[in-house]
């Protein structure tokens, strides 16, 4: 499976001024190069090539290693919209964002992600760091810092081209690894379900809750203060907001990275499967009044979801999304489906049994019994036996 690994680079003033001016570069020339394939309609590799190759090198002074992932940056760029088009993702194509995507060519910010193969980046992994291209020749002995386990999974499992990116005046280098998988488990007859939500981010049918009120609370700080200097609009104020901008989604996902951890580890633990809900679209299938939408809108269900799935195939635990509809509203006792079964946020009533529970445990349940149904229908061979 493959897995990114990100790095911090520690380039001295004069190394951090190349990098600039090389990603700068770059991204003017896949700019340059995606309005020519948007005015000639070329957006295959080899195609565009032929339009834009000589040109990149001349103007630019890029190399040829260098102008080739340039194109290829930027064909990627339109086939990931096309996908994005075909999936509904930017609307209808009347809407006013489908139009906007599609009415002008791809534009690349002149800090955004440039890839290098290995003939533009070397590792030495027991110096702790790289030899890479620049604007200004081959720049060698740039140091860089990463966990003791993130350098031994570099020397070990990179395989590819590397990504350099520059994020508040910092860089980065994003490798991708080849880690191999553990077996997956098909011996698992029970399930762990797990129910995502806001008010507690995950609850197990084990009875575990991961609650989410203290993150909520630093949520809704993080918005009053981000208006109060949206209000003041000062260049301090500015400044603040920029350093401030991705403090919350850092935090989310360090919390999702250590919920996951927890979900799989004890499903690896005591030999079961992990068993989500399949929350696919759930934005645009809920309505909501315009005070719950920043609530419901700023959690990421899938980031977590992801997070469990790749962890648990690590650790050879089997994942299944189940269908969500009713698990709320069924009796993980009697299966009796009722929306007044939710008394409330927290209390689940079963009107036809009687069954009192955690409204949340009683979701994770349901969830955990669909799951291993789903796992069972999939094993279970459809082919007649030959008499």
């Amino acid at each position: 499976m493959k897995l990114t690994v990100q790095v911090k680079l520690l380039p001295t003033p004069v190394q951090a001024a190349a990098l600039e001016e090389t990603l700068h570069a770059c991204n003017q020339a896949a700019t340059w190069v995606s309005s020519v394939a948007f005015e000639k309609d070329v957006k295959r590799n080899f195609a565009l090539r032929e339009h834009t190759y000589m040109a990149v090198k001349d103007r630019w002074g890029l190399g040829a290693q260098a102008a080739q992932h340039v194109i290829k940056k930027t064909c990627d760029a339109y086939r990931t919209l096309k996908a994005n088009l075909k999936a509904g993702n930017l609307g209808r194509p009347t809407s006013k964002r489908y139009r906007r995507a599609t009415e002008k060519p791809v534009a690349f910010r002149l800090v955004g992600a440039q890839p290098y193969d290995d003939r533009m980046l070397s590792w030495q992994y027991a110096e702790r760091t790289v030899s890479i291209w620049t604007l200004s020749g081959r720049m060698k002995g740039v140091v860089f810092t990463a966990a003791p386990e993130h350098v031994a999974r570099l020397a070990l499992c990179r395989r590819g081209e590397s990504d350099l990116l520059s994020r508040d005046g910092m860089w980065f280098l994003t490798a991708t690894c080849e880690v191999p998988e553990a077996e997956l488990n098909t011996s698992v007859v029970e399930f762990l379900g797990v129910d995502l939500g806001i008010v507690n981010i995950a609850t197990t049918s084990d009875g575990q809750i991961m609650a989410g009120r203290r993150l909520n609370r630093g949520r809704l700080r993080e918005g009053v203060l981000r208006q109060k200097l949206q209000k003041k609009n000062t260049p301090s104020a500015k400044r603040r907001l920029k350093k401030r901008r991705r403090k919350e989604a850092r935090r989310a996902r360090d919390i999702n990275h250590k919920i996951a951890k927890h979900v799989v580890a004890e499903a690896e633990r005591t030999g079961r499967g992990i068993a989500l809900e399949d929350l696919t679209g759930i934005r645009a299938r809920v309505r909501l009044r315009k005070p719950q939408r920043a609530t419901h809108s700023s959690w990421a269900f899938a980031q977590l979801g992801a997070f469990i799935a790749y962890k648990a195939r690590r650790a050879g635990v089997p994942v299944v999304f189940v269908d969500p509809a009713y698990t709320s509203q069924q009796c993980c006792a009697c299966g009796h489906i009722d929306k007044v079964n939710r008394a409330s946020q927290a209390l689940f009533i079963c009107r036809n049994c009687g069954v009192v529970a955690h409204a949340d445990r009683n979701a994770s349940h349901n969830i955990a019994a669909r799951g291993a149904a789903v796992w069972t229908a999939g094993r279970e061979s459809r082919v007649p036996a030959t008499p």
